[in-house]
C-alpha cells in the first residue's frame, strides 16, 4: 500500500499528491541544483492534521520535510531522504487580529505580504519583507529568520515573532512564547526561529505589527564605480542616519535591467544605491534624513541623486532593486548566488575581492545586496553546460565565503545553511560548537526524521545524500 493510501485515513485524498509530476514539482526548492524526490506530498489544513501526519511518519520511520512556497535558497525544503513533504500551502488563514495590542495570529502557510495587506487600513504592517514576500510564507520566514531590504532599521523575522504553535518531531503540539511575547521559562520560541525546520513544524504564529511610517522618502543614487558607492554606505551609517533600506546594485545588475526591461540610468553609472528613509513617531522627518543622505552621497562622488516625488515615482525607483534578480536570466542560463555577511566598513575591500575572484576563475559576477547591514549576494552567471564552469563557480563561491569569515563576518545572513553550506559550517564553528548544536537538535529531534540532512555536517544516515554541487541557482 502506498504512503498516500495510508495518509488518506488522516486527510482527504485530494490533498495528497504522488507520482512523477508531483515528484518533479517538489523535488527541490529555489536551490534548483540539488534535487531529491519525495514519495508523497501532504497538504494539511490544520495543526491537528500536521500532528497526525507526523505521528504516522514516526510510527512508520518515514522521513518528513516541512515546506511552504518553496522559495528558499539553500535547499531547506528539499526532501533529502525522500519520504513525505508536509506542505503548509493550505494553511493560509488569519485567525485573529488585535489592533490595539499590535498583534496578529496567522497560520504559517500565508504569504508574508498578505499579513501587511490585512492590517494596512489600520495603519500597521508586518515589517520583515524578504524580496520574495509576495509568495514566500510566514513559516518559511520563521524557519530561515528571513531579512529583506528593510532589515537595517526594523530587524529580521526573530524581532517580530511573539509566539509559536509547533508540531514536534514526535507529533506533539507545543505552544512556545505567547501573544504578549513573554516566555514562561527558557526562550524556546527564539531558538526555533531560524532553526530551518529541523526542530519541528511551526503551524501558527503570533506576529508583532509595526506602525506604518508617517513619512517615506526614497532615492536612487548613481556612482561611476562600486568603491565610492560602498564608501558612501559607510559614510551614511557613520553619520548616525539609519535608513529603512540601503541597497546596492553594480554594473552587472544594471546591464541585466537594461537588457530585460529597457531601464535607463545616468550616463557613466556603474553602481546604484537605493536608499529609503522613513519617519516613525519621535524621529526626524524622512525628507530631512534624505537631505543629509544626498549630501553625503555627493561628497563621496555621486553623479546623480534622484528623489521620488510621489508614491508612483517611489515604486518606479524600487523597480531597479526588485527586478534585478529576475533580469539576470537575460545574461546567462545559469545563476548562482552566495549569502555572506561582513562588517559594513569592509565593503570596499570585499567587493574588490569578489571581482578579483571572479576574474581569477574566469566567470562573470554581478552584485545586488543589502549594503546597509553588510549582507552580500554575489551572483555568478554562466552556462553550466560549459565544461568546468560549475567547478569554477563552486571554487569562487567558497573563496568568497572564506573571506567573509576572515573579515569577521558570517557564512549566511538570511538564506540559511540548508544542504548548500553544510560543508562550510566548520569554517565558522569549532568541533565543540557543532557538537553543542547537534546536542540541542537531538533534544527536539531524536529520531532525525524531521527535515533530515540539513544545517549540520556529517549527520548519521545522510551519507547517501550527495550534492551535485554547492551554490544557489535562481
Amino acid at each position: 500500500m502506498s504512503i498516500c493510501s495510508e495518509l488518506s485515513r488522516i486527510i482527504p485524498s485530494e490533498r495528497l499528491l504522488e507520482g512523477p509530476a508531483a515528484e518533479r514539482a517538489y523535488d527541490c526548492d529555489a536551490y534548483t541544483v540539488d534535487k531529491s524526490k519525495p514519495s508523497a506530498i501532504a497538504l494539511p489544513e490544520s495543526t491537528d492534521e500536521v500532528a497526525s501526519i507526523v505521528k504516522w511518519c514516526c510510527q512508520n520511520e518515514v522521513p518528513f520535510t516541512p515546506r511552504g512556497a518553496g522559495t528558499g535558497l539553500s535547499g531547506g525544503a528539499l526532501a533529502a531522504l525522500g519520504g513525505v513533504i508536509i506542505s503548509t500551502k493550505k494553511m493560509t488563514h488569519i485567525l485573529e487580529v488585535d489592533v490595539p495590542n499590535r498583534r496578529m495570529l496567522a497560520q504559517t502557510g500565508i504569504a508574508n505580504l498578505k499579513l501587511s495587506q490585512a492590517v494596512a487600513a489600520s495603519g500597521l504592517h508586518f515589517a520583515p519583507d524578504p524580496s520574495s514576500q509576495s509568495v514566500s510564507t510566514l513559516g518559511g520566514n520563521i524557519a530561515e529568520n528571513s531579512g529583506g531590504p528593510h532589515t537595517l532599521k526594523y530587524g529580521v523575522t526573530a524581532q517580530h515573532i511573539a509566539g509559536l504553535k509547533m508540531v514536534s518531531p514526535e507529533g506533539d503540539i507545543w505552544d512556545l512564547g505567547s501573544k504578549e511575547g513573554h516566555s514562561k521559562s527558557v526562550d524556546l520560541c527564539g531558538l526555533v526561529v531560524g532553526s530551518e525546520g529541523t526542530l519541528g513544524i511551526v503551524t501558527e504564529s503570533w506576529v508583532k505589527l509595526t506602525p506604518l511610517p508617517m513619512q517615506v522618502s526614497t532615492a536612487l543614487v548613481a556612482f561611476t564605480d562600486v568603491r565610492p558607492a560602498s564608501e558612501a554606505v559607510a559614510a551614511i551609517i557613520a553619520s548616525g542616519v539609519v535608513p529603512a533600506a540601503l541597497e546596492m546594485m553594480d554594473k552587472g545588475i544594471l546591464a541585466a535591467l537594461q537588457a530585460a526591461f529597457g531601464l535607463q540610468f545616468p550616463e557613466r553609472s556603474q553602481a546604484l544605491l537605493l536608499v529609503e528613509c522613513d519617519q516613525q513617531p519621535g524621529e526626524s522627518p524622512a525628507t530631512e534624513q534624505m537631505e543629509k543622505v544626498a549630501k553625503l552621497c555627493r561628497e563621496q562622488g555621486a553623479i546623480d541623486v534622484t528623489i521620488a516625488t510621489d508614491e508612483a515615482d517611489r515604486q518606479r525607483l524600487w523597480t531597479a532593486r526588485k527586478k534585478g534578480i529576475g533580469a539576470m536570466g537575460r545574461l546567462a542560463p545559469s545563476i548562482v548566488t552566495h549569502d555572506g555577511v561582513i562588517p559594513r566598513s569592509k565593503l570596499p575591500e570585499m567587493l574588490d575581492f569578489v571581482y578579483e575572484v571572479a576574474a581569477l576563475h574566469n566567470i562573470r559576477v554581478a552584485n545586488l545586496f543589502h549594503a546597509g547591514d553588510g549582507n552580500l549576494h554575489p551572483c555568478f552567471y554562466f552556462d553550466e553546460r560549459e565544461a568546468g564552469a560549475i567547478e569554477r563557480v563552486v571554487e569562487a563561491g567558497e573563496a568568497i565565503v572564506k573571506r567573509c569569515i576572515d573579515l569577521g563576518g558570517s557564512i549566511s545572513g538570511e538564506h540559511g545553511i540548508g544542504v548548500e553550506k553544510q560543508e562550510l559550517m566548520p569554517l565558522m564553528f569549532t568541533p565543540e560548537d557543532l557538537a553543542l548544536q547537534a546536542q540541542i537538535k537531538a533534544i527536539f529531534n531524536q529520531n532525525s526524521l524531521c527535515n533530515p540532512c540539513k544545517v549540520l555536517p556529517n549527520q548519521k544516515h545522510c551519507v547517501e545524500h550527495k550534492k551535485r554541487w554547492r551554490g544557489v541557482a535562481w
